[in-house]
């Protein structure tokens, strides 16, 4: 563990921990993808459509693991930092048993209000069968799904990197196996999907669990899993929960503002809501690898600050944002030479393949900013300041996004819904770089005093 958190040289230290969380997103990247390229398989727009409604659903539940995940992460960093083993045992025993109970509940919960929950994600009578059938193999995995990703986070904080990684990965592998099982051999369509992605998790569970298991014979204290460990105190749950529902929220209000955007794209049809849905899942790939290097690095900045190595940490906060300002750059001009290309991959008919490739190019365009909202997110909710992690969110989700999509469809219709994604990030990473400017310059303050 010190072998990381210790490394002297920050960009050194910053791919050690940013590399394989990136890694381990780009599997989940390949999962998603593969799950989207076997359904268009069908050739059916309406089960490729009624798989991009229920994408805020799975986001929704992946959320509640963000709660214990990303709160239990930071808290556990900081905890390291400073020296206190006992608390970091504790901690890491509250998260994982309290994402077991949220599990059960989002599972009961869902089966049994199935119908209401497939009509609000804008399913109509097109696609609510496969809708419905999707979100029910959703709802029975939903106790792995958590564990899974919380899991993820939770490992990152202790320094097994490497674990959290092979875990995700085992997880997505299976996804994509059973995902060509159930959807191409057997033809079970967005059933199969669905049932394919909740194996998957079971299964990374299953890999965390054991690892867990075997670290704790070995003597590793960190990774207890004992029931004797479980004593959550009021501090520390406030602790944990302080970060974790902004970065839960993170999730909420993507899947809030996703459902706002599926349901105006609705009004244009299902080849509309298709051509979105593949575009989204291939602008998935940057965004998803720049929440790989911000989250990566999250415990990093978390334990310099608990460390007290404030210049450390300011290091790795510059150098990220920089990897991932030209990370999203990479993309941008890849997605405006060859965006019609990726979309083809997915979609049969010439009109779709055009729309969704024009999609592609323009969600693009918020590529390279990307690397300074997400870091800038991640920096707050190492440090455990837990409103400013939350205000990014909302900005971005409520009071920007949402009134964009709204007032660019009313002028643009279909253009200024697509266009209002590159708008909002363009604005709320300029926000972003002032908010981080004048925390550092206020720490520097109360340090110089």
């Amino acid at each position: 563990m010190a072998t990381v958190f210790e490394e002297k040289n920050i960009p050194k230290a910053v791919m050690r921990m940013g590399l394989p969380a990136m890694l381990g997103q780009l599997t989940t990247l390949i999962y998603n993808i593969a799950d989207t390229f076997f359904v268009s398989l069908t050739k059916e727009p309406a089960m490729i459509a009624a798989v991009t409604l229920c994408t805020p659903i799975l986001l929704f539940i992946m959320s509640v693991a963000s709660i214990f995940g990303m709160g239990g992460n930071s808290v556990i960093a900081r905890l390291l930092g400073e020296d206190k083993n006992e608390e970091v045992r504790s901690t890491l025993n509250f998260c994982l048993y309290a994402m077991v109970f949220s599990g059960i509940v989002i599972l009961l919960t869902g089966i049994l209000f199935l119908e209401p929950i497939a009509k609000i994600s804008g399913a109509d009578t097109e696609n609510m069968a496969y809708t419905y059938s999707y979100l029910k193999y959703i709802f029975l995995g939903a106790p792995f799904i958590i564990l899974s990703n919380g899991f993820v986070h939770l490992l990152r904080s202790l320094g097994f990197i490497k674990e959290s990684t092979i875990g995700l990965a085992l997880g997505n592998t299976v996804n994509i196996v059973f995902d060509f099982v159930l959807i191409v051999l057997l033809g079970w369509g967005t059933a199969g999907a669905a049932l394919a992605t909740s194996f998957g998790f079971f299964c990374s569970t299953i890999y965390y669990l054991v690892f867990m298991v075997r670290a704790a014979r070995k003597g590793n204290q960190l990774a207890s899993l004992s029931i004797k460990q479980f004593a959550p105190h009021k501090k520390m749950v406030f602790s944990v929960v302080g970060i974790g529902i902004p970065g839960a929220l993170i999730t909420v209000l993507l899947s809030v503002s996703n459902i706002v955007l599926n349901n105006l794209i609705g009004v244009y049809g299902s080849n509309a809501v298709a051509s979105y849905g593949i575009a989204y899942k291939v602008d998935m790939v940057p965004i998803m690898l720049s929440v790989g290097l911000s989250q990566g690095v999250a415990p990093l900045v978390g334990y310099y600050y608990g460390a007290g190595k404030k210049d450390r940490m300011a290091q790795a906060v510059k150098i990220s944002v920089i990897y991932g300002i030209l990370l999203g750059a990479i993309f941008l001009a890849v997605f405006c030479l060859f965006g019609t290309k990726l979309a083809s991959v997915f979609l049969h008919e010439e009109s779709l393949i055009h729309q969704a490739g024009y999609f592609i190019s323009i969600l693009g365009l918020s590529a390279p900013m990307l690397g300074v909202i997400h870091m800038i997110t991640s920096y707050f909710q190492a440090l455990g300041a837990a409103v400013k992690s939350l205000l990014i969110t909302v900005l971005r989700n409520v009071i920007l996004f949402i009134p964009a999509v709204i007032i660019l469809n009313s002028f643009w219709q279909l253009d200024g819904v697509i266009a209002a994604q590159p708008i909002v990030e363009t604005v709320l990473a300029i926000l972003c770089i002032v908010m981080y400017a004048r925390d550092s310059c206020v720490r520097k303050l109360v340090t110089l005093d």
